[in-house]
């Protein structure tokens, strides 16, 4: 048997580093988006490679190269360990880093998708009526791209809440700590509690479902 807090923990964990990550990925998916559509520049095609890598790399990659960039060996990893008096590695925040690099180009995707297919007239003539660009920005552009904005969202929060490899190899699996919904599910089948594994998947299948239907609901109304 495993008690009531036991069982949320992996879920409350999850809903919190999905809710966070996509705070983060909302907001540099959105700024990264809108300075990168509509544009041509040398070596363009080499900076979406490399936002869009965690799309297509194996998830023990992305967990393999985030433990180089923020390890102990790293420069970065050596500068965080200095500042907080310990390494992100097997933290909560490692959870939010892996969550933040596999649902980032989904969010950056839909919101680029979003902002090129804005008439660009539109834009120019608030421009011309005096606005100024941040006003443009979020008067007119960002409602302009809110459907493609807020379906990017959705799909990027559930990219996070169902992340795996990544964060199993760079924050761990410690329960309480750092033990996403995911993981307790992998642990589960692994010892053979089948039917804590089945409540999990049943919780995740749910939360899912949800934001799928969602999405469906938000594309009808706009």
């Amino acid at each position: 048997m495993i008690g009531n807090d036991t069982f949320w923990s992996p879920v409350k964990l999850s809903l919190e580093v999905a809710s966070f990550s996509l705070f983060i990925v909302l907001i540099v998916g959105i700024v990264a988006a809108k300075f990168m559509a509509n544009k041509s520049f040398k070596g363009k095609s080499v900076i979406e490679t490399i936002m869009l890598l965690p799309l297509v790399l194996p998830p023990s990659v992305v967990g393999f190269l985030l433990i180089v960039i923020f390890g102990t060996r790293s420069f970065l990893g050596q500068a965080i360990e200095q500042l907080f008096s310990q390494s992100i590695i097997f933290t909560w925040w490692a959870a939010v880093i892996s969550a933040v690099v596999v649902a980032f180009p989904l969010m950056y995707q839909s919101a680029k998708t979003g902002f090129e297919t804005i008439d660009r007239d539109i834009e120019d003539a608030s421009r011309v009526d005096g606005a100024n660009e941040f006003r443009v920005f979020t008067l007119i552009t960002l409602p302009l791209a809110s459907n493609a904005i807020i379906t990017g969202a959705i799909l990027s929060f559930a990219r996070a809440l169902g992340e795996f490899g990544a964060t199993l190899m760079f924050a761990g699996n410690i329960p309480g700590k750092t033990q996403t919904i995911p993981t307790a599910i992998y642990v589960a089948m692994d010892s053979g509690n089948m039917k804590l594994a089945w409540s999990w998947v049943f919780v995740i299948l749910f939360i899912s479902f949800s934001m799928l239907i969602l999405m469906n609901v938000i594309k009808k109304r706009y």
